[in-house]
Protein backbone atom coordinates (compact mmCIF):
# COMPACT_ATOMS: atom_id res chain seq x y z
CA UNK A 1 0.00 0.00 0.00
CA UNK A 2 1.31 3.43 -0.99
CA UNK A 3 0.41 4.81 2.16
CA UNK A 4 2.69 6.75 5.25
CA UNK A 5 1.93 6.42 9.22
CA UNK A 6 2.78 8.82 11.59
CA UNK A 7 2.87 9.62 15.07
CA UNK A 8 2.11 13.15 15.87
CA UNK A 9 2.58 15.08 19.13
CA UNK A 10 1.07 18.60 20.00
CA UNK A 11 4.06 20.51 21.98
CA UNK A 12 3.50 23.06 24.65
CA UNK A 13 6.44 24.73 23.52
CA UNK A 14 6.73 24.44 19.50
CA UNK A 15 2.92 23.19 18.42
CA UNK A 16 2.45 20.45 16.44
CA UNK A 17 5.29 18.09 15.84
CA UNK A 18 6.21 14.62 13.93
CA UNK A 19 7.53 11.83 16.62
CA UNK A 20 7.98 8.96 14.62
CA UNK A 21 6.97 7.94 10.49
CA UNK A 22 7.14 4.71 9.18
CA UNK A 23 7.03 4.63 5.36
CA UNK A 24 7.31 1.34 2.70
CA UNK A 25 9.34 1.57 0.12
CA UNK A 26 8.45 -1.05 -2.62
CA UNK A 27 11.68 -2.77 -4.89
CA UNK A 28 12.72 -1.27 -7.62
CA UNK A 29 11.95 -2.78 -11.34
CA UNK A 30 14.64 -5.12 -12.12
CA UNK A 31 17.13 -3.20 -14.51
CA UNK A 32 19.47 -5.02 -17.59
CA UNK A 33 22.52 -4.43 -15.14
CA UNK A 34 20.88 -6.07 -12.34
CA UNK A 35 19.96 -9.06 -14.22
CA UNK A 36 23.68 -9.65 -16.01
CA UNK A 37 24.78 -10.14 -12.59
CA UNK A 38 23.97 -10.40 -8.62
CA UNK A 39 25.32 -8.32 -6.09
CA UNK A 40 28.13 -10.16 -3.57
CA UNK A 41 28.11 -10.13 0.21
CA UNK A 42 29.79 -7.31 0.03
CA UNK A 43 27.78 -4.48 -2.39
CA UNK A 44 25.15 -5.61 0.15
CA UNK A 45 26.93 -4.74 3.21
CA UNK A 46 27.76 -1.27 1.38
CA UNK A 47 24.56 -0.67 0.27
CA UNK A 48 22.62 -1.46 3.70
CA UNK A 49 25.07 1.33 5.32
CA UNK A 50 24.40 3.88 2.39
CA UNK A 51 20.82 3.31 3.44
CA UNK A 52 21.63 3.80 7.26
CA UNK A 53 23.27 7.33 6.07
CA UNK A 54 20.60 8.43 3.88
CA UNK A 55 18.77 8.28 7.38
CA UNK A 56 20.85 10.06 9.21
CA UNK A 57 21.90 12.66 6.80
CA UNK A 58 17.87 12.86 6.75
CA UNK A 59 18.11 13.30 10.41
CA UNK A 60 21.03 15.89 10.14
CA UNK A 61 19.91 17.75 7.20
CA UNK A 62 17.11 19.21 9.27
CA UNK A 63 19.71 20.56 12.18
CA UNK A 64 18.13 23.99 12.44
CA UNK A 65 14.55 22.38 13.25
CA UNK A 66 15.85 20.15 16.02
CA UNK A 67 17.75 22.85 17.27
CA UNK A 68 14.21 24.15 18.12
CA UNK A 69 13.15 20.55 19.48
CA UNK A 70 12.93 19.60 23.37
CA UNK A 71 12.25 16.02 24.82
CA UNK A 72 8.55 16.07 23.80
CA UNK A 73 9.43 16.44 20.06
CA UNK A 74 12.26 14.44 19.93
CA UNK A 75 11.60 10.07 19.44
CA UNK A 76 15.03 8.84 18.20
CA UNK A 77 18.72 10.85 18.49
CA UNK A 78 19.88 12.13 15.28
CA UNK A 79 22.71 9.32 15.68
CA UNK A 80 20.17 6.58 15.13
CA UNK A 81 19.94 5.09 11.93
CA UNK A 82 16.07 4.48 12.29
CA UNK A 83 14.51 1.09 12.50
CA UNK A 84 14.26 -1.49 8.66
CA UNK A 85 11.58 -4.44 8.21
CA UNK A 86 11.95 -6.16 5.25
CA UNK A 87 8.49 -8.37 3.94
CA UNK A 88 10.02 -11.29 2.49
CA UNK A 89 7.31 -12.56 0.37
CA UNK A 90 7.44 -8.97 -1.98
CA UNK A 91 10.89 -7.67 -1.08
CA UNK A 92 9.08 -4.18 0.43
CA UNK A 93 10.65 -2.48 3.10
CA UNK A 94 9.19 -0.60 6.38
CA UNK A 95 11.25 2.20 7.29
CA UNK A 96 11.01 4.13 10.50
CA UNK A 97 12.49 7.07 11.64
CA UNK A 98 11.35 10.86 13.03
CA UNK A 99 10.81 12.32 9.44
CA UNK A 100 10.51 11.00 6.29
CA UNK A 101 13.36 10.10 3.79
CA UNK A 102 12.42 12.31 0.83
CA UNK A 103 11.90 16.15 0.86
CA UNK A 104 8.35 15.82 -0.40
CA UNK A 105 6.71 13.50 2.15
CA UNK A 106 8.14 15.78 4.58
CA UNK A 107 6.04 18.42 3.68
CA UNK A 108 3.22 16.37 3.27
CA UNK A 109 3.50 14.87 6.33
CA UNK A 110 4.08 18.35 8.49
CA UNK A 111 1.24 19.96 7.00
CA UNK A 112 -0.93 16.58 7.88
CA UNK A 113 0.50 16.74 11.40
CA UNK A 114 -0.45 20.51 11.91
CA UNK A 115 -3.92 20.05 10.67
CA UNK A 116 -5.00 17.07 12.38
CA UNK A 117 -3.73 18.66 15.75
CA UNK A 118 -5.48 22.24 15.12
CA UNK A 119 -8.38 22.59 12.65
CA UNK A 120 -9.22 19.09 11.71
CA UNK A 121 -10.45 17.10 14.71
CA UNK A 122 -13.48 15.80 15.50
CA UNK A 123 -15.92 16.72 18.53
CA UNK A 124 -14.46 16.36 21.99
CA UNK A 125 -11.24 16.33 20.28
CA UNK A 126 -11.02 12.65 20.90
CA UNK A 127 -11.44 10.52 17.66
CA UNK A 128 -10.51 9.95 14.17
CA UNK A 129 -11.50 12.28 11.37
CA UNK A 130 -10.96 12.21 7.61
CA UNK A 131 -9.35 15.02 5.52
CA UNK A 132 -7.41 16.17 2.41
CA UNK A 133 -7.33 16.88 -1.59
CA UNK A 134 -5.61 15.80 -4.66
CA UNK A 135 -2.44 17.76 -4.36
CA UNK A 136 -1.25 17.14 -0.30
CA UNK A 137 -2.83 13.82 -0.10
CA UNK A 138 -5.25 12.46 1.89
CA UNK A 139 -5.41 11.53 5.66
CA UNK A 140 -7.21 9.01 8.13
CA UNK A 141 -6.48 10.56 11.41
CA UNK A 142 -7.29 9.75 15.11
CA UNK A 143 -6.53 12.20 17.97
CA UNK A 144 -5.98 10.98 21.48
CA UNK A 145 -4.92 12.40 24.91
CA UNK A 146 -2.29 10.95 27.41
CA UNK A 147 -1.98 10.98 31.15
CA UNK A 148 0.77 12.73 32.04
CA UNK A 149 1.33 14.57 36.02
CA UNK A 150 3.31 17.53 35.20
CA UNK A 151 1.32 18.72 31.96
CA UNK A 152 -1.20 21.35 31.83
CA UNK A 153 -4.52 20.04 32.44
CA UNK A 154 -2.65 16.58 33.15
CA UNK A 155 -2.98 15.10 29.62
CA UNK A 156 -0.78 15.82 26.13
CA UNK A 157 -2.05 15.71 22.79
CA UNK A 158 -1.41 12.94 20.19
CA UNK A 159 -2.28 11.70 17.05
CA UNK A 160 -1.77 8.91 14.53
CA UNK A 161 -1.91 9.72 10.91
CA UNK A 162 -2.08 7.46 7.60
CA UNK A 163 -1.73 9.85 4.87
CA UNK A 164 -2.38 8.14 1.08
CA UNK A 165 -3.31 9.26 -2.81
CA UNK A 166 -5.54 6.64 -2.89
CA UNK A 167 -8.56 8.26 -1.61
CA UNK A 168 -11.34 5.65 -2.38
CA UNK A 169 -8.29 2.98 -0.56
CA UNK A 170 -8.28 5.34 2.62
CA UNK A 171 -11.67 5.25 2.48
CA UNK A 172 -12.57 2.01 2.14
CA UNK A 173 -10.01 0.98 4.84
CA UNK A 174 -11.96 3.28 7.57
CA UNK A 175 -13.34 0.36 9.72
CA UNK A 176 -9.73 -1.96 8.99
CA UNK A 177 -7.97 1.21 10.29
CA UNK A 178 -10.09 2.31 13.11
CA UNK A 179 -9.92 -1.27 14.97
CA UNK A 180 -6.32 -1.77 14.71
CA UNK A 181 -5.49 2.27 15.58
CA UNK A 182 -7.69 2.16 18.78
CA UNK A 183 -5.55 -1.04 19.84
CA UNK A 184 -2.32 0.97 19.47
CA UNK A 185 -3.48 3.73 21.16
CA UNK A 186 -5.19 2.17 24.43
CA UNK A 187 -2.07 0.07 24.81
CA UNK A 188 -0.12 3.55 25.01
CA UNK A 189 -2.88 5.16 27.20
CA UNK A 190 -2.70 2.14 29.82
CA UNK A 191 0.92 2.10 29.70
CA UNK A 192 0.74 5.68 30.34
CA UNK A 193 -2.05 5.69 32.74
CA UNK A 194 -0.11 3.36 35.23
CA UNK A 195 3.14 5.81 35.32
CA UNK A 196 0.28 8.65 36.03
CA UNK A 197 -1.35 6.72 39.17
CA UNK A 198 2.44 6.06 40.49
CA UNK A 199 3.54 9.88 39.83
CA UNK A 200 0.55 11.04 41.61
CA UNK A 201 0.53 8.88 45.02
CA UNK A 202 4.23 9.84 45.54
CA UNK A 203 3.62 13.19 44.81
CA UNK A 204 -0.24 14.36 44.15
CA UNK A 205 0.58 17.48 41.29
CA UNK A 206 -3.23 18.93 41.79
CA UNK A 207 -2.62 19.88 45.72
CA UNK A 208 1.21 21.52 44.68
CA UNK A 209 -0.04 23.13 41.70
CA UNK A 210 -3.23 24.41 44.35
CA UNK A 211 -0.80 25.83 46.53
CA UNK A 212 2.09 27.52 44.50
CA UNK A 213 1.73 31.32 43.59
CA UNK A 214 0.78 32.40 40.18
CA UNK A 215 2.67 35.11 38.78
CA UNK A 216 2.38 35.94 34.82
CA UNK A 217 6.00 37.05 34.96
CA UNK A 218 7.29 33.30 35.95
CA UNK A 219 4.48 30.88 34.68
CA UNK A 220 6.86 30.84 31.05
CA UNK A 221 9.57 29.50 32.98
CA UNK A 222 7.74 27.24 35.21
CA UNK A 223 6.11 25.90 32.13
CA UNK A 224 9.13 25.14 30.47
CA UNK A 225 10.80 22.70 32.51
CA UNK A 226 7.33 20.36 32.49
CA UNK A 227 6.65 20.55 28.70
CA UNK A 228 10.16 18.57 27.59
CA UNK A 229 8.98 15.10 28.63
CA UNK A 230 8.96 12.33 25.65
CA UNK A 231 6.56 9.41 25.14
CA UNK A 232 9.54 7.62 26.39
CA UNK A 233 9.40 9.10 29.69
CA UNK A 234 5.69 9.17 29.80
CA UNK A 235 5.16 5.14 29.08
CA UNK A 236 8.06 4.42 30.67
CA UNK A 237 8.45 1.53 28.37
CA UNK A 238 12.04 0.82 26.92
CA UNK A 239 11.75 -0.72 23.23
CA UNK A 240 8.69 1.85 22.53
CA UNK A 241 9.94 2.94 19.22
CA UNK A 242 10.72 -0.43 18.01
CA UNK A 243 7.29 -1.46 19.13
CA UNK A 244 5.33 1.09 17.44
CA UNK A 245 8.05 0.49 13.98
CA UNK A 246 6.22 -3.11 14.82
CA UNK A 247 2.94 -2.18 14.70
CA UNK A 248 3.06 0.59 11.70
CA UNK A 249 4.62 -1.67 9.74
CA UNK A 250 2.40 -4.64 10.56
CA UNK A 251 -0.47 -2.16 9.73
CA UNK A 252 0.94 -0.93 6.50
CA UNK A 253 0.98 -4.65 5.67
CA UNK A 254 -1.67 -5.55 6.32
CA UNK A 255 -4.20 -2.68 5.00
CA UNK A 256 -2.55 -2.95 1.54
CA UNK A 257 -2.96 -6.88 1.20
CA UNK A 258 -6.54 -6.71 2.76
CA UNK A 259 -7.92 -5.29 -0.40
CA UNK A 260 -7.40 -6.29 -4.10
CA UNK A 261 -8.73 -4.82 -7.47
CA UNK A 262 -10.02 -6.93 -9.59
CA UNK A 263 -10.76 -6.55 -13.16
CA UNK A 264 -14.62 -6.66 -14.10
CA UNK A 265 -15.77 -6.81 -17.69
CA UNK A 266 -18.52 -4.39 -18.10
CA UNK A 267 -20.91 -2.65 -15.16
CA UNK A 268 -20.98 -4.24 -11.40
CA UNK A 269 -23.58 -6.74 -11.05
CA UNK A 270 -26.03 -6.44 -8.62
CA UNK A 271 -25.10 -9.05 -6.61
CA UNK A 272 -21.77 -7.65 -6.50
CA UNK A 273 -22.78 -4.31 -5.16
CA UNK A 274 -24.93 -6.27 -2.50
CA UNK A 275 -22.04 -8.15 -1.32
CA UNK A 276 -19.80 -4.98 -1.40
CA UNK A 277 -22.48 -3.45 0.81
CA UNK A 278 -22.48 -5.81 3.40
CA UNK A 279 -19.03 -6.38 3.90
CA UNK A 280 -18.77 -2.88 4.65
CA UNK A 281 -21.48 -3.23 6.93
CA UNK A 282 -20.25 -6.02 8.77
CA UNK A 283 -16.52 -4.47 9.02
CA UNK A 284 -18.08 -1.43 11.09
CA UNK A 285 -20.62 -3.38 13.29
CA UNK A 286 -17.09 -5.38 14.22
CA UNK A 287 -15.85 -1.99 14.62
CA UNK A 288 -18.68 -0.73 16.88
CA UNK A 289 -18.62 -4.10 19.11
CA UNK A 290 -14.80 -3.78 19.90
CA UNK A 291 -14.67 -0.23 20.59
CA UNK A 292 -18.60 -0.10 22.58
CA UNK A 293 -18.72 -0.54 26.38
CA UNK A 294 -20.96 -3.33 27.81
CA UNK A 295 -18.58 -6.30 28.16
CA UNK A 296 -18.90 -10.03 26.08
CA UNK A 297 -22.75 -10.33 26.39
CA UNK A 298 -23.35 -7.17 24.35
CA UNK A 299 -20.76 -8.11 21.70
CA UNK A 300 -22.48 -11.59 22.02
CA UNK A 301 -26.23 -10.71 21.20
CA UNK A 302 -25.05 -8.32 18.61
CA UNK A 303 -23.12 -10.93 16.69
CA UNK A 304 -25.68 -13.20 17.10
CA UNK A 305 -28.20 -11.13 15.69
CA UNK A 306 -26.07 -10.03 12.95
CA UNK A 307 -25.66 -13.96 11.79
CA UNK A 308 -28.87 -13.91 10.64
CA UNK A 309 -27.93 -11.83 7.67
CA UNK A 310 -24.37 -12.44 6.87
CA UNK A 311 -24.64 -15.63 6.09
CA UNK A 312 -23.49 -14.54 2.68
CA UNK A 313 -20.21 -14.22 3.65
CA UNK A 314 -19.41 -17.98 4.23
CA UNK A 315 -17.51 -20.03 1.87
CA UNK A 316 -19.79 -22.65 -0.19
CA UNK A 317 -15.70 -24.50 -0.78
CA UNK A 318 -16.39 -25.03 3.20
CA UNK A 319 -19.39 -27.51 2.38
CA UNK A 320 -17.34 -30.36 0.73
CA UNK A 321 -14.98 -29.84 3.90
CA UNK A 322 -18.20 -31.29 5.83
CA UNK A 323 -18.77 -34.96 6.22
CA UNK A 324 -22.01 -36.92 5.19
CA UNK A 325 -23.99 -36.62 2.36
CA UNK A 326 -24.89 -33.38 0.52
CA UNK A 327 -26.61 -31.93 -2.43
CA UNK A 328 -24.33 -31.17 -5.24
CA UNK A 329 -26.60 -28.97 -7.88
CA UNK A 330 -29.79 -28.09 -8.46
CA UNK A 331 -30.44 -31.58 -11.04
CA UNK A 332 -29.19 -33.43 -8.36
CA UNK A 333 -31.57 -31.89 -5.78
CA UNK A 334 -34.32 -32.44 -8.59
CA UNK A 335 -33.24 -36.11 -8.73
CA UNK A 336 -34.04 -36.37 -5.34
CA UNK A 337 -37.27 -34.91 -4.44
CA UNK A 338 -39.05 -35.51 -7.76
CA UNK A 339 -40.33 -33.39 -10.45
CA UNK A 340 -43.01 -31.90 -8.78
CA UNK A 341 -41.46 -31.61 -5.27
CA UNK A 342 -38.89 -29.85 -6.36
CA UNK A 343 -41.12 -27.31 -8.58
CA UNK A 344 -42.97 -26.80 -5.43
CA UNK A 345 -40.04 -26.19 -3.55
CA UNK A 346 -38.47 -23.94 -5.72
CA UNK A 347 -41.77 -21.92 -6.12
CA UNK A 348 -41.78 -21.37 -2.65
CA UNK A 349 -38.47 -19.62 -3.19
CA UNK A 350 -38.69 -17.80 -5.64
CA UNK A 351 -42.28 -16.23 -4.47
CA UNK A 352 -39.87 -15.41 -1.48
CA UNK A 353 -41.65 -17.71 1.32
CA UNK A 354 -39.87 -18.45 4.36
CA UNK A 355 -38.33 -22.34 3.54
CA UNK A 356 -37.87 -24.18 6.50
CA UNK A 357 -35.65 -27.58 6.39
CA UNK A 358 -36.20 -29.95 9.75
CA UNK A 359 -33.60 -32.41 10.11
CA UNK A 360 -30.54 -34.06 12.01
CA UNK A 361 -27.60 -33.41 9.53
CA UNK A 362 -26.86 -29.51 9.38
CA UNK A 363 -24.56 -30.67 6.70
CA UNK A 364 -26.94 -31.77 4.12
CA UNK A 365 -29.56 -29.09 5.20
CA UNK A 366 -26.72 -26.28 4.83
CA UNK A 367 -25.75 -27.70 1.59
CA UNK A 368 -29.49 -27.75 0.30
CA UNK A 369 -29.55 -24.20 1.32
CA UNK A 370 -26.56 -23.29 -0.85
CA UNK A 371 -28.47 -24.82 -3.96
CA UNK A 372 -31.57 -23.21 -3.56
CA UNK A 373 -29.67 -19.70 -2.96
CA UNK A 374 -28.27 -19.89 -6.45
CA UNK A 375 -32.04 -19.31 -7.65
CA UNK A 376 -32.18 -15.93 -5.93
CA UNK A 377 -30.38 -12.14 -5.85
CA UNK A 378 -28.17 -12.10 -3.15
CA UNK A 379 -29.71 -9.41 -1.67
CA UNK A 380 -32.98 -11.56 -1.35
CA UNK A 381 -31.17 -14.36 0.58
CA UNK A 382 -30.97 -14.63 4.57
CA UNK A 383 -30.28 -17.62 5.90
CA UNK A 384 -29.78 -19.13 9.21
CA UNK A 385 -28.26 -22.26 8.47
CA UNK A 386 -29.06 -24.28 11.31
CA UNK A 387 -31.03 -23.68 14.82
CA UNK A 388 -32.04 -24.68 18.11
CA UNK A 389 -35.52 -22.66 17.70
CA UNK A 390 -37.74 -20.84 15.25
CA UNK A 391 -36.81 -17.62 13.60
CA UNK A 392 -39.51 -15.67 12.14
CA UNK A 393 -39.48 -14.94 8.68
CA UNK A 394 -38.73 -11.32 8.62
CA UNK A 395 -35.33 -12.31 9.91
CA UNK A 396 -34.66 -15.39 7.23
CA UNK A 397 -36.44 -16.64 4.54
CA UNK A 398 -33.98 -20.32 4.72
CA UNK A 399 -34.22 -21.73 8.02
CA UNK A 400 -32.32 -25.08 9.12
CA UNK A 401 -33.94 -26.58 11.98
CA UNK A 402 -32.93 -29.57 14.21
CA UNK A 403 -35.57 -32.46 14.78
CA UNK A 404 -37.19 -31.89 17.57
CA UNK A 405 -37.87 -28.04 17.42
CA UNK A 406 -41.81 -27.22 17.07
CA UNK A 407 -43.16 -25.18 14.43
CA UNK A 408 -45.75 -22.84 15.25
CA UNK A 409 -49.35 -22.82 14.45
CA UNK A 410 -49.19 -19.65 12.58
CA UNK A 411 -46.14 -20.47 10.78
CA UNK A 412 -47.35 -23.95 9.87
CA UNK A 413 -50.74 -22.77 8.40
CA UNK A 414 -49.51 -19.95 6.67
CA UNK A 415 -49.86 -20.09 2.62
CA UNK A 416 -46.26 -18.16 2.81
CA UNK A 417 -43.84 -20.89 4.17
CA UNK A 418 -42.82 -24.11 3.19
CA UNK A 419 -41.29 -27.34 5.48
CA UNK A 420 -39.00 -30.22 4.40
CA UNK A 421 -38.91 -32.62 6.75
CA UNK A 422 -35.43 -35.17 6.59
CA UNK A 423 -36.29 -38.49 8.14
CA UNK A 424 -33.36 -40.79 8.10
CA UNK A 425 -34.85 -44.63 6.27
CA UNK A 426 -34.94 -47.11 8.71
CA UNK A 427 -33.09 -49.51 6.40
CA UNK A 428 -30.43 -46.46 5.67
CA UNK A 429 -26.86 -46.70 6.35
CA UNK A 430 -24.36 -44.08 5.76
CA UNK A 431 -21.36 -45.27 4.55
CA UNK A 432 -18.18 -44.03 5.36
CA UNK A 433 -16.21 -43.44 2.18
CA UNK A 434 -17.45 -42.92 -1.57
CA UNK A 435 -20.71 -41.32 -3.01
CA UNK A 436 -24.00 -41.10 -1.05
CA UNK A 437 -27.34 -42.32 -2.17
CA UNK A 438 -29.30 -39.59 -0.81
CA UNK A 439 -32.98 -40.71 -1.72
CA UNK A 440 -31.75 -44.25 -0.11
CA UNK A 441 -30.38 -42.54 3.61
CA UNK A 442 -33.16 -39.83 3.70
CA UNK A 443 -36.82 -39.61 3.05
CA UNK A 444 -38.20 -35.98 2.70
CA UNK A 445 -41.94 -34.80 3.47
CA UNK A 446 -42.52 -31.38 2.13
CA UNK A 447 -45.61 -29.96 3.16
CA UNK A 448 -47.54 -26.24 3.15
CA UNK A 449 -50.64 -24.26 3.69
CA UNK A 450 -50.27 -22.78 -0.36
CA UNK A 451 -53.24 -24.49 -2.03
CA UNK A 452 -51.97 -21.82 -5.10
CA UNK A 453 -50.88 -24.07 -8.46
CA UNK A 454 -47.53 -23.70 -9.16
CA UNK A 455 -47.63 -25.59 -12.65
CA UNK A 456 -48.10 -22.33 -13.96
CA UNK A 457 -45.39 -19.91 -13.29
CA UNK A 458 -43.64 -18.47 -13.23
CA UNK A 459 -41.61 -18.06 -16.65
CA UNK A 460 -38.28 -17.95 -15.12
CA UNK A 461 -39.27 -21.35 -13.46
CA UNK A 462 -40.62 -22.77 -16.35
CA UNK A 463 -37.07 -21.93 -18.19
CA UNK A 464 -35.08 -23.58 -15.56
CA UNK A 465 -37.18 -26.60 -15.62
CA UNK A 466 -36.78 -27.15 -19.75
CA UNK A 467 -33.06 -26.76 -19.09
CA UNK A 468 -32.74 -29.12 -16.14
CA UNK A 469 -34.39 -31.98 -17.96
CA UNK A 470 -32.18 -31.80 -20.77
CA UNK A 471 -29.84 -33.96 -20.21
CA UNK A 472 -27.78 -33.29 -22.94
CA UNK A 473 -26.52 -29.96 -21.13
CA UNK A 474 -24.09 -30.30 -18.11
CA UNK A 475 -24.07 -29.03 -14.58
CA UNK A 476 -21.80 -25.96 -15.24
CA UNK A 477 -24.06 -24.90 -18.81
CA UNK A 478 -27.15 -25.19 -16.51
CA UNK A 479 -25.31 -22.58 -13.85
CA UNK A 480 -24.69 -20.46 -16.30
CA UNK A 481 -28.37 -20.39 -17.89
CA UNK A 482 -29.31 -19.96 -14.26
CA UNK A 483 -26.81 -17.14 -14.70
CA UNK A 484 -28.72 -15.72 -17.68
CA UNK A 485 -32.16 -16.46 -16.37
CA UNK A 486 -31.58 -14.07 -13.28
CA UNK A 487 -29.67 -11.17 -15.17
CA UNK A 488 -32.75 -10.93 -16.95
CA UNK A 489 -35.13 -10.87 -14.39
CA UNK A 490 -32.78 -8.63 -12.46
CA UNK A 491 -33.27 -5.80 -15.74
CA UNK A 492 -36.95 -6.38 -15.43
CA UNK A 493 -37.12 -5.69 -11.75
CA UNK A 494 -34.54 -2.69 -12.08
CA UNK A 495 -37.10 -1.30 -14.78
CA UNK A 496 -40.30 -1.85 -12.79
CA UNK A 497 -38.90 -0.20 -9.65
CA UNK A 498 -38.09 2.84 -11.84
CA UNK A 499 -41.13 2.76 -13.70
CA UNK A 500 -43.11 2.34 -10.54
CA UNK A 501 -41.08 3.48 -7.41
CA UNK A 502 -39.22 6.74 -8.68
CA UNK A 503 -41.25 7.89 -11.25
CA UNK A 504 -44.79 6.97 -9.53
CA UNK A 505 -47.02 6.02 -12.40
CA UNK A 506 -50.31 4.19 -11.87
CA UNK A 507 -51.53 0.55 -12.55
CA UNK A 508 -52.44 0.76 -15.73
CA UNK A 509 -49.21 2.11 -16.75
CA UNK A 510 -47.69 -0.30 -14.78
CA UNK A 511 -49.70 -3.19 -16.68
CA UNK A 512 -48.41 -2.04 -19.95
CA UNK A 513 -44.65 -1.79 -18.39
CA UNK A 514 -45.37 -5.51 -17.34
CA UNK A 515 -46.95 -6.33 -21.00
CA UNK A 516 -43.45 -5.15 -22.35
CA UNK A 517 -41.02 -6.73 -20.00
CA UNK A 518 -42.98 -10.31 -21.26
CA UNK A 519 -44.44 -10.89 -17.11
CA UNK A 520 -48.25 -10.97 -18.25
CA UNK A 521 -50.02 -14.37 -20.03
CA UNK A 522 -49.21 -17.15 -18.65
CA UNK A 523 -48.30 -17.06 -14.72
CA UNK A 524 -48.74 -13.34 -14.64
CA UNK A 525 -49.74 -13.65 -11.08
CA UNK A 526 -46.61 -15.74 -9.87
CA UNK A 527 -44.29 -13.14 -12.20
CA UNK A 528 -45.40 -9.73 -10.67
CA UNK A 529 -44.73 -11.47 -7.44
CA UNK A 530 -41.37 -12.54 -8.29
CA UNK A 531 -40.54 -8.90 -9.56
CA UNK A 532 -42.35 -7.64 -6.21
CA UNK A 533 -40.18 -9.64 -4.26
CA UNK A 534 -36.40 -9.18 -6.18
CA UNK A 535 -37.37 -5.12 -5.94
CA UNK A 536 -36.06 -6.04 -2.20
CA UNK A 537 -33.26 -7.56 -3.70
CA UNK A 538 -31.56 -4.07 -5.47
CA UNK A 539 -28.69 -2.57 -4.08
CA UNK A 540 -28.93 0.74 -1.98
CA UNK A 541 -26.19 1.96 -4.54
CA UNK A 542 -28.54 1.42 -7.31
CA UNK A 543 -31.55 2.93 -5.58
CA UNK A 544 -29.79 5.88 -4.91
CA UNK A 545 -28.31 6.64 -7.99
CA UNK A 546 -31.99 6.60 -9.75
CA UNK A 547 -33.67 9.20 -6.62
CA UNK A 548 -30.21 11.53 -7.39
CA UNK A 549 -30.55 11.36 -11.20
CA UNK A 550 -34.64 11.89 -10.61
CA UNK A 551 -33.90 14.65 -8.40
CA UNK A 552 -31.11 16.08 -10.62
CA UNK A 553 -33.96 15.80 -13.33
CA UNK A 554 -36.65 18.14 -11.77
CA UNK A 555 -34.45 20.57 -10.93
CA UNK A 556 -32.93 20.94 -14.14
CA UNK A 557 -35.94 22.58 -15.78
CA UNK A 558 -36.15 25.34 -12.80
CA UNK A 559 -32.75 26.32 -13.10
Amino acid sequence: MNALVALCHFCELHGPRTLFCTEALHPPSPSPSSLAGTAGPGDRDRDGDREGEGLTMRANSSATQRGEMCEGCRSLPASHPGFVSIDDETGIRFLSHQHPRQPQLFSVVRQACVRSLSCEVCPGREGPIFFGDEQHGFVFSHTFFIKDSLARGFQRWYSIVMVAMDRIYLINSWPFLLCHLRLTIQSLQSTALKVFDIEQGVCPQRSVRMNSVFSPAVFPHQRSGNAARSLTSLTQHPNLWASLHSSFSWLLKACGSRLTEKLLEGAPTEDTLVLIERQSEQEEEMSCWEGAEGGDSTSQRHQSESKLGLDFLCDDANLNELPGPKFRSLRHLRQVLGVAEFRQLVWHVLMGNQVIWRGADPGLIQSAFTVLKSLLPVGCVCSVPYSAQYEEAYKCNFLGLSPDVHIPTHVSSSDFSVLVDVSIERNGRICAVGEYDISALYQFTISSANTQPTDRGPTLLNKLEVALSNENLSVDVVSHCLLCLKEEWMNKVKVLFKFSKVDGRGREDTQKVLALLGATGTGEEDNVRLLKFWMTGLSKTYKSHLMTAVRGGERSPSQ
